[in-house]
């Protein structure tokens, strides 16, 4: 019966799970090795998963959590390279193209969480806060900065965050 359980847990929220991985690495495979982690850990604590008011949401902290520690030790391997060097390393001189993706992963971890969660994910401010475990007034803020630091990133240039279409 735990198998089972389990085994639809998986099917319902695995794409969803490694979406939010990518939304938030903006690395696919990346993303497809997060989803996979996080369904691990829902499956070694399963027990508090079916227990939580929102299993999903459950996965979805767990997914968050791993993506945050991800882009910090990615950006730690950055720092070295570029110490050890003195520059960039090759290939990194990528022409400037407005892309939301590429400002997503400038906004700082919380705001891009909030403004992912709740545009591209279409949750809550509450359901958003409960995912990422602060509060509702937490995830205004968050969600609101984010936003405006998106349409500044894509210089001023956002028409709709919702479905990703941002840029004209």
């Amino acid at each position: 019966m735990r198998d089972d359980a389990f085994r639809a847990y998986f099917e319902r929220h695995h794409a969803s799970l490694s979406r939010l991985a990518f939304l938030m690495t903006g690395e696919a495979q990346v993303a497809d090795d997060l989803a996979a982690d996080a369904l691990t850990e829902v499956w070694r604590h399963w027990d508090r998963v079916q227990a939580a008011d929102d299993p999903a949401a459950y996965g979805h902290g767990i997914v968050m959590n791993l993506a945050r520690a991800w882009v910090r030790r990615r950006g730690r391997e950055r720092l070295l390279t570029l110490g050890l060097s003195g520059r960039a390393p090759a290939g990194s001189d990528v022409p400037a193209v407005l892309d939301v993706r590429s400002a997503l992963r400038k906004l700082p971890h919380r705001r891009r969480a909030c403004v992912v969660l709740r545009y591209a994910f279409d949750m809550s401010e509450r359901d958003v806060a409960a995912t990422l475990g602060i509060s509702v007034g937490a995830v205004k803020s968050a969600t609101s900065r984010g936003a405006k630091q998106l349409a500044d990133l894509l210089g001023g240039a956002v028409t709709r965050i919702d479905g990703w279409e941002a840029a004209r």
